[in-house]
């Protein structure tokens, strides 16, 4: 049972009218506005006397794997506007039309090892914004892709405007959830973050963390200094081009939001809200905290929540779950909540338990893989019928077993005096906001659905699991990844760098950058600098 869910899935102002600048120290781009440093841009031209800007292209995808696990492809929403969920059977699925998808595309490019650190406002359960120095891995861990011998992109710019739609790629993103239980963090999280099956196609990850240790003196030291589980995400994904783009916490609740480097360029308007529900709304033990973006044009927001405890309380976490929905609003100029965005991932240790079932027929069902059982008993899976808030929420097969509660150390289920009945605390849901009711084949069944998506995404669930093989908590991770298929509607990054010689010494570190027309400034703006390895 174990072996089956430690698998991976294989999946200027200038007579132009921009402003212009110099710069020869890294200088303090925006929180609020543009989040993404010009990254490609510190590497110094092949040609000294080049002094063309160096620019990044929207990113274009690498060919991935024909073999789609567990796919679930929903690009429009069901019509019947509640949450989503396919029993689980002992077989898998290819794609909903039971045919292997297949994403030929161009290679991307080696990432490069971020160097610096941002500088922006720093308050309370907000971590630094930054890219981490890059030690060089170890010969026996996986090979991050700058060190294979994969084709470079090229960063030139095609000539579009910045709100013209163009063509649809895939974005892939991996998430996670894990009740840590005031667990530091386990030596080697490679299997966690699938960096041993994974080949660096993965462009943003995020993670979600529940009971990370909020001890006083704990606190106050993460205040001073990065958590140990951000510390250990950070050294694990930098090596491989990845970025913190921004985090949230809230005592336990912890929230971790990583990309490419070369995308950060078209993440926008970053932000990030908390909303405490322990103890009537006092205290944050339990809550929500959420970070919302554009990417490429299209607003996404991830949402990781830890909901109120103990099989009598589903009622509770619907209400909480409404509460948070409701208080967590964005600035903009427009004041949006979660739901009005583009695409939503909804993830954490929602803590709904199997209801009306004895422990030994939960055992047996367990030991059986006769999870379908147990899904028609979940009280989350129950609540799509009666519960407005879950209209138009998905989520894949529960196709592992139950996360919760185990003995720490072990793979063993709770044996204490309590004995708790196991369940599936640890979810991750997604819903795409839709405008008008089509008729759709979802799953090989014909269907309502909801289409005239206003961001024209396409979401393809390609796999739902558990790590069974990490025992430091009494939970499991759950990780899904996905792939988001969409125009791309900017695709022009705001600043441009033009380095016009060749960096020989520090003293050389000098380039200039423009400013689109559209830009606004903000005095903690910064520029990001990225070691690149140039062949030549």
């Amino acid at each position: 049972m174990d072996q089956g869910n430690r698998s991976q899935c294989q999946t200027q102002d200038n007579p132009n009218g921009a402003a212009e600048a110099s710069t020869t120290a890294p200088a303090p781009v925006s929180n609020k506005t543009a989040p993404a440093p010009v990254s490609n841009t510190m590497a110094p031209s092949a040609d000294p006397s080049a002094g063309e800007p160096l620019v990044p292209v929207r990113p274009r995808r690498p060919q991935r794997s024909a073999r789609v696990e567990d796919s679930v492809d929903i690009s429009e929403p069901k019509a019947e506007t509640k949450a989503e969920s396919t029993p689980v059977t002992n077989q898998d699925e290819s794609s909903p039309d039971g045919a292997a998808l297949s994403h030929p595309k161009p290679s991307r490019p080696a990432p490069v090892k971020p160097l610096g650190e941002r500088v922006g406002p720093k308050g309370p359960g907000h971590h630094p914004v930054r890219a981490v120095s890059v030690p060089q891995p170890p010969a026996s861990r996986p090979v991050p892709p700058h060190l294979n011998p994969h084709a470079q992109r090229a960063f030139s710019v095609a000539g579009t405007a910045d709100t013209q739609a163009q063509t649809v790629e895939d974005f892939r993103v991996h998430i996670i959830t894990w009740n840590v239980g005031s667990a530091t963090p386990p030596d080697d999280i490679t299997a966690l973050l699938g960096l041993n099956v994974g080949d660096g196609n993965t462009d943003m990850y995020i993670i979600g963390l529940q009971e990370v240790n909020s001890m006083i003196n704990k606190r106050l030291k993460d205040v001073l200094f990065t958590d140990q589980w951000s510390e250990v995400c950070m050294d694990r994904l930098s090596p491989f081009g990845y970025v913190l783009v921004t985090s949230q916490r809230m005592q336990g609740l912890l929230l971790l939001v990583f990309a490419k480097y070369f995308h950060l360029p078209f993440l926008r308007g970053v932000q990030t809200e908390t909303t405490r529900t322990g103890l009537g709304g006092y205290w944050g033990n339990k809550g929500g905290v959420s970070a919302r973006m554009s990417v490429f044009g299209h607003t996404i927001c991830f949402l990781n929540c830890h909901l109120p405890a103990h099989m009598e309380n589903s009622d509770q976490r619907m209400e909480d779950f409404e509460s948070i929905l409701q208080q967590q609003q964005f600035e903009g100029q427009a004041s949006t909540g979660v739901l009005d965005h583009d695409l939503v991932f909804w993830f954490g240790d929602l803590n709904f338990r199997i209801d009306d079932l004895e422990m030994q027929v939960v055992k047996s069902a367990i030991d059986n893989n006769k999870f379908s059982i147990l899904w028609e008993n979940d009280q989350l899976n129950m609540a799509k019928d009666s519960e407005t808030v879950l209209d138009g929420f998905h989520e894949g097969p529960l196709k592992f077993p139950p996360t919760y509660k185990f003995d720490v150390g072990t793979n063993t289920y709770d044996t204490s005096a309590k004995k708790r009945k196991p369940a599936w605390t640890d979810r991750i849901l997604w819903r795409l906001r839709a405008t008008a009711q089509a008729s759709a084949t979802v799953g090989g069944g014909k269907r309502d659905s909801m289409s005239g998506l206003t961001s024209g995404t396409k979401v393809t669930q390609h796999c739902y699991r558990s790590h069974m093989e990490y025992t430091v908590s009494d939970h499991k991770p759950v990780y899904s990844i996905f792939t988001l298929q969409f125009p791309y509607k900017v695709d022009i990054p705001l600043v441009t760098i033009i380095v016009e010689d060749e960096w020989n010494s520090i003293a050389d570190a000098k380039a200039n950058f423009k400013l689109a027309p559209n830009y606004s400034r903000s005095s903690w703006d910064w520029i990001g600098l990225y070691k690149v390895t140039i062949a030549f």
